[in-house]
């Protein structure tokens, strides 16, 4: 399971799904649950963000 989570192609579609659920759910879901829904698949996204950021290999 944990090289799934690090290959690139998985942690790309966790950071760009989030993201893209993040923004959207206030506007979908009413209320304190499209908040909570945001902030939850916010963290994710960011944790995938990071993961795909400390994954680069220093070029040079």
């Amino acid at each position: 399971m944990k090289s799934l989570l690090n290959s690139k192609p998985v942690l790309w579609f966790l950071f760009l799904f989030n993201a893209v659920v993040a923004v959207a759910a206030p506007f979908v879901v009413d209320g304190a649950q499209g908040v909570a829904t945001a902030v939850g698949m916010g963290v994710v996204s960011v944790g995938a963000g990071v993961g795909l950021v400390k994954g680069r290999k220093a070029v040079g």
